[in-house]
């Protein structure tokens, strides 16, 4: 195997990683989706639905950086796997 698949190879691995993360990441966030519904189902009242409904929102922004910050991850390992795949085809253009 050359270097340059080795490389390839490693870069869909950390994307494949990226993208676990971010799934679980959403799984998280459908369960607490659903509880808060159970919640409100229940009748509880105005006070603690509001300071359920600030946590949520603190929580909710910690989770769009931490999926903005996979984004920019997966977007570099896209350009870098684009590298490589440009690099490969040159190398079989020389030969």
């Amino acid at each position: 195997m050359s270097h340059d698949e080795r490389l390839e190879f490693r870069a869909l691995e950390e994307l494949q990683e990226v993208l676990r993360g971010v799934a679980d990441e959403l799984a998280a966030w459908r369960r607490r989706a659903l509880r808060a519904e159970a919640m409100l189902g229940e009748g509880h009242d105005a006070v603690v639905n509001r300071e359920r409904m600030l946590e949520l929102e603190a929580e909710n922004r910690g989770a769009q950086e931490r999926l903005a910050a996979a984004r920019a991850r997966v977007e570099e390992l896209l350009k870098r796997l684009q590298f490589l795949e440009d690099q490969m085809a040159l190398e079989e253009q020389a030969r």
